[in-house]
């Protein structure tokens, strides 16, 4: 067994001793955080959140915060989709690109009032980035991580959950919208969002010091319903088609690869960063594309710490990038990113742990 050696550069979050407390098995690391990705029951932990309701810290989402009277043209200029239809109390899924077009995060955006903007971020040092650019574009505008912190409620039973910690109005949320509020002192920011299909929300803890409190909070309101721990569900999330930044993409890979052409609005100002090269690559194509890969066998797998190669008549058409069993479809799975002269439908032979595995591409989402 491996150990975790403490260290100024490794956080942990507000919910880690609370996670510790239930059982918590393994952890990743991401934001310079870990994030729990195991309770040590992954079959039980799949299906509790396909069923019923799972609560993850994900707290490693961390909010990169524009604050100040040119946040809103510092956010479009960092977001390839228009915002200027962006209410308060709204958030929205962007794609954020460098100067070629490469995609560098996929947050959701929050509009947190006129002068004040979250950006959700996956993997990155997106702080570096948005600081830079509000220097070299003199805005008037202060680049921060704020004390914020969310914990998921994922699954069909999540709504119940949360209604009972703060009343039939989370019903009315739409998708990726939020409000402020707070539950016995703690201050939140309900959001109807989640790194799954199954519905949910994410709770955005204000106060970090109050992780314990608010984990206990919700697992107590939970227990009508079985609530459980769990993480952001890897068997899940391949099948429902979710994209991992970092983990799906590589260092050229741009949204149209990645079945995120339908948040690039290619009509937004010339000053967005990476529109002209977006504009160039919507003209010509892309020459890869994203799709699902179910492999022949019938055996769990997993994909390992690298790609995988893939190739079609004995050429290397692409990569596996991930790949999980589907315990609802009793097959591996993955997503291809893959050359746009392979189709859905295609046969193709991936190269895994030494030995060619036979596959088929599709659509994605697998269910």
């Amino acid at each position: 067994m491996f150990g975790i050696t403490p260290s100024a550069r490794l956080r942990p979050s507000p919910f880690f001793e609370a996670t510790i407390a239930d059982g918590v098995t393994a952890f990743t690391t991401y934001n310079h955080m870990l994030m729990p990705t195991s309770f040590g029951h992954p079959e039980t932990e799949y299906w509790r959140l396909i069923n019923g309701v799972s609560m993850w810290d994900v707290a490693v989402e961390r909010q990169v915060q524009l604050l100040g009277p040119d946040a809103g043209r510092l956010a479009q200029i960092l977001s390839s989709r228009d915002l200027t239809k962006c209410h308060v109390g709204q958030g929205k899924y962007v794609a954020l690109c460098n100067h070629a077009g490469t995609l560098i995060n996929d947050p959701i955006l929050l509009k947190m009032a006129e002068d004040r903007y979250w950006l959700s971020i996956a993997d990155s040092n997106i702080w570096f980035w948005a600081r830079a650019i509000a220097a070299e574009r003199k805005l008037n505008v202060v680049v921060s991580e704020p004390d914020v912190s969310p914990l998921a409620v994922q699954g069909p039973k999540a709504g119940a959950v949360v209604a009972s910690l703060f009343g039939d109005w989370i019903h009315e949320l739409k998708y990726f919208w939020f409000k402020e509020t707070s539950v016995q002192g703690i201050p939140v920011a309900v959001a109807r969002s989640g790194w799954s299909k199954q519905g949910g929300f994410e709770l955005y803890l204000l106060d970090g010091s109050q992780g314990t409190k608010l984990w206990n909070l919700v697992k107590e309101a939970g227990k009508p319903w079985d609530i459980g721990p769990g993480n952001p569900n890897v068997f899940e999330r391949i099948e429902s088609g979710l994209l991992s930044y970092g983990g799906d993409t590589d260092d050229n890979t741009n949204p149209f690869e990645v079945r995120m052409g339908k948040y690039v609005d290619l009509y937004v100002p010339d000053d967005v960063i990476g529109i002209e090269a977006l504009r160039r690559i919507h003209r010509t194509g892309p020459v890869r594309h994203q799709l699902g890969v179910l492999l022949e066998g019938d055996e769990p797998t997993a994909l390992g710490f690298l790609w995988h190669s893939i190739y079609k008549n004995g050429v290397k058409v692409g990569d596996l990038t991930n790949c999980a069993w589907s315990y609802r479809l009793k097959k591996n799975i993955g997503f291809a990113l893959i050359s746009t002269q392979c189709v859905r439908g295609d046969t193709v032979d991936v190269i895994k742990d030494g030995k060619s595995v036979r596959g088929t591409l599709c659509e994605l989402p697998f269910i």
